[in-house]
């Protein structure tokens, strides 16, 4: 969303909204998870830099939903600092519309966080591609309504270009629906511990250091090397 569209009610509403969601979300921010968000950050930053044009408008891939689903509530500080830095270097958006442009894009990405991930839990990865396609979908349908309405509540001059940006989203979330379903399934088979909690025996023994048989990802540890100089 650039500057100078929206009302100022709105621009103000956003702006604290987004401030409010950004302080609990640091607060929850797990440093173990801090690599992944920096990683998801970036391909959020350079998925946004590839416009595909849409009928009179254009779109671009969000990967909001499959934020949400590995970062949680982390994932609205990364989201804050991707559009930050894009508002920055590019100019897309603007510093006055970044609180609303927050809010539409973390948002959706903290309902499949919460819809969704516990879902993903429960069956321990079971239906990745079906939860992965569905975060997609949802993660970008829901900015596009939150998109839609922050320009109808700005004015009603604003409605007809709400429903073409409204159905600029359709095709994007078919589209974002697949990659994040196949990008999700391929997480849950190369690094299920990215997404599935470990289970008490193996966070304690992480913890220690210790190895966990059939746990891949668990540090090992060294056996001691024999003394050379053994009498």
């Amino acid at each position: 969303m650039p500057e100078g569209v929206l009302s100022a009610p709105i621009l103000i509403g956003g702006a604290l909204i987004s401030a409010s969601a950004l302080a609990y979300g640091v607060r929850r921010l797990d440093y173990e998870r801090i690599p992944q968000a920096a990683v998801l950050a970036a391909a959020f930053f350079v998925s946004s830099l590839f416009s595909v044009p849409i009928g009179p408008s254009s779109a671009h891939l969000l990967l909001n939903g499959l934020m949400g689903l590995v970062l949680g509530w982390s994932a609205i500080p990364t989201i804050a600092i991707a559009l930050l830095l894009q508002a920055v270097f590019f100019g897309f958006g603007g510093l006055l519309v970044l609180g609303v442009n927050i809010l539409n894009v973390a948002l959706p990405a903290l309902v499949c966080a919460l819809t969704l991930r516990p879902w993903l839990h429960h069956t321990q990865g079971q239906n990745g591609f079906l939860i992965g396609t569905l975060a997609g979908a949802v993660g970008v349908l829901l900015t596009a309504l939150l998109l839609c309405g922050s320009l109808a509540l700005s004015g009603a001059e604003f409605i007809p270009a709400a429903k073409v940006i409204l159905l600029t989203y359709l095709p994007l979330a078919v589209v974002e629906a697949a990659i994040c379903g196949f990008v999700l399934r391929f997480i849950l088979k190369v690094s299920p511990e990215l997404l599935l909690p470990s289970s008490p025996d193996q966070h304690r023994r992480r913890q220690t250091g210790t190895a966990v048989a059939g746990c891949e990802t668990c540090p090992t540890t060294k056996a001691p090397a024999k003394e050379e100089n053994q009498l």
